[in-house]
């Protein structure tokens, strides 16, 4: 029996590494199948996360953009504002002047004027004073003609 175990089992070791060549090589072959599905699956991953990561850049930047636009938005109604209210108060100014710059107000102002910055000279050689004739016998002519009402007043 000691023969036969022995031609059984010469011919049974030869085929038996073969077997296992053979099953290593298949275990070699899943396991850088499995190695490729690996590296396939991280490298879907990462362009999963890295899409994502980019849509959340996007979506920061058009925030920042839509911040920017209602920042610009508010500024330009609050020039526009302080320009309106601008342009009304010189509008109401001007409309005031106009009324208050009558030739009366303008003739009482040069003589103020005038009386703010006469100077009293004594001597014999006192300087001339021009004055502007229009201006002048407007008031004296108006000053004159108040007086008489204003002594009629005084005397009754």
């Amino acid at each position: 029996m000691n023969e036969w175990r022995k031609s059984a089992l010469s011919n049974y070791v030869p085929s038996l590494k073969v077997l296992i060549a053979i099953e290593k090589q298949k275990v070699l072959e899943k396991e850088v199948e499995t190695q490729k599905k690996m590296a396939v699956t991280e490298a879907e991953k990462d362009a999963h996360v890295s899409k994502i990561v980019m849509a959340q850049k996007l979506t920061e930047k058009e925030s920042i953009k839509m911040q920017q636009e209602i920042e610009n938005e508010m500024y330009l109604a609050r020039e526009r504002s302080l320009a309106d209210s601008y342009f009304y108060k010189v509008m109401k100014e001007a409309e005031a002047n106009r009324l208050k710059l009558t030739p009366e107000y303008l003739e009482l102002r040069f003589i103020e004027a005038i009386a703010n910055n006469t100077k009293m000279f004594f001597g014999d050689k006192v300087p001339n004073m021009i004055f502007d004739q229009r201006l002048l016998g407007n008031f004296l002519t108006g000053t004159l003609r108040s007086m008489p009402k204003q002594s009629e007043k005084l005397t009754q």
